[in-house]
């Protein structure tokens, strides 16, 4: 696997490089042909946090993970652990999609068959034309991450959801 390392606000140094490779490599157990595959990671620094985000784009999927911890080692640590649980957690799915998959090792990969993911609750609801602010303060009232919304200027459906950074995000149809 090759590796892309770059720090925004941040240099870095050499055992910190060192560390992320290291770290990076136990991924190669789970891939084939892992000399193509470009593991790309982006350190930064918020506040006081150190922010590890690690994407591998592969052919049919992107691994990606992000942490944010006090320390670069625990936020490395844990963004890898976050990578191999998607592996894991995606054996059974992958192989079934994708009967030739070229891109895995999976007879390597643990699965957690309890923990598969499927759909546990469905439900459906009305979607009232209102504004953004209208949405936000009716996602609060419920406490819930995000809400569902007719824009009453637009006519569009939209979603408005609670950013980790701060402030609030909207996706919109087409």
């Amino acid at each position: 696997m090759r590796f892309n390392i770059r720090g925004d606000k941040l240099k870095i140094t050499d055992s910190m490089k060192e560390y992320l490779e290291e770290k990076l490599s136990k991924l190669n157990k789970y891939l084939k042909d892992n000399d193509s595959i470009q593991a790309n990671a982006l350190v930064r620094v918020r506040n006081k946090k150190q922010i590890v985000e690690i994407t591998i784009p592969l052919k049919t999927i992107i691994l990606r993970s992000e942490e944010e911890q006090d320390d670069f080692y625990k936020a490395v640590d844990k963004t890898i652990d976050k990578l191999e649980r998607q592996i894991r957690k995606n054996k059974t799915r992958l192989s079934k999609h994708n009967k030739s998959n070229k891109e895995f090792i999976i007879e390597d990969v643990e699965t957690d068959v309890e923990k598969e993911d499927k759909v546990v609750k469905r439900k459906k609801i009305g979607v009232k034309p209102m504004s953004e602010e209208e949405a936000i303060l009716q996602m609060e009232l419920l406490g819930h991450e995000f809400y569902m919304y007719l824009d009453s200027d637009t006519n569009k459906y939209c979603v408005i959801y609670r950013r980790q950074e701060g402030g609030y995000g909207v996706l919109e149809t087409n």
